[in-house]
């Protein structure tokens, strides 16, 4: 493997994070912050506890998903389409690095800018609401393959946008509903029946409950399901990659 090739790659990448502090870091910090104040501080004290846990606390690890989503995704895309925009992407494919060596270069910086952020949002909640994490190790393992399987997911919207719009269309219109609707707000058992079986064909509902039970133990489904769920959607983005490359979908055109 080509170790300089990836690690080139990455301190760009990396680099750009440190240029753009304030859209990368401060903005979604900030915006986060905001959750807490309404949601965990004004809304959370009027509100009971669920499973035994404050709201305040209860809708944490939501949030540093929804947060975690949306960066990692924002952050692959952005990073692998502007080679594209700017025309240097041929110069990258004819370098002597491997597809699965530029794949790991843009995908490694953004799920480690997105971990970076989620440890930072984690930290900014302790002055908002008082928390406790049961399972550390299970707590950063779903949030390391949370960000590595949706920085994935945004390399391959990266690929597949051919105008600056299209990288927002995605997150905006798809994922961020799907987080909102996925039980970042409320255990999906407080739903009636039928609306508890339609919440289950969401995907984000698995990587909540699983990252909720990392928290304090409790899921809405079996955190099994949760790890089997997040580990399939990353082999067909890594089977989509694959099929990217050979094809030269976007990329030779």
């Amino acid at each position: 493997m080509n170790l300089y090739g990836v690690r080139a790659i990455y301190k760009f990448e990396m680099a750009r994070m440190r240029r753009t502090i304030m859209q990368s870091v401060l903005a979604p910090v900030i915006t986060t912050s905001l959750y807490f104040v309404v949601f965990g501080s004004a809304i959370g004290s009027r509100m009971g506890a669920i499973e035994n846990i404050s709201y305040g606390a209860y809708i944490i690890p939501g949030l540093v998903m929804l947060s975690l989503l949306m960066q990692s995704i924002s952050n692959a895309s952005f990073g692998i389409y502007m080679p594209k925009f700017s025309g240097t992407i041929y110069e990258v494919l004819s370098a002597p690095v491997s597809y699965a060596e530029i794949v790991l270069g843009y995908v490694g910086a953004a799920a480690t800018k997105s971990v970076i952020l989620g440890v930072i949002i984690l930290i900014t909640a302790r002055f908002f609401v008082d928390y406790h994490v049961l399972h550390p190790f299970w707590m950063l393992s779903f949030l390391v393959l949370t960000a590595v399987t949706f920085s994935l997911f945004g390399f391959i919207i990266g690929i597949w946008a051919d105008g600056f719009e299209k990288l927002q269309i995605v997150p905006m219109m798809v994922v961020t509903p799907l987080v909102f609707l996925g039980g970042t707000f409320y255990s999906i058992d407080m739903l009636p029946q039928v609306w508890q079986t339609i919440s289950l064909f969401n995907p984000v509902v698995y990587l909540i409950s699983g990252f909720r039970w990392a928290f304090y133990g409790v899921s809405d489904v079996h955190v099994g399901i949760s790890v089997g769920m997040t580990v399939v959607f990353l082999a067909a983005c890594m089977a989509t990659v694959w099929w990217i490359f050979k094809t030269g979908y976007r990329l030779r055109s």
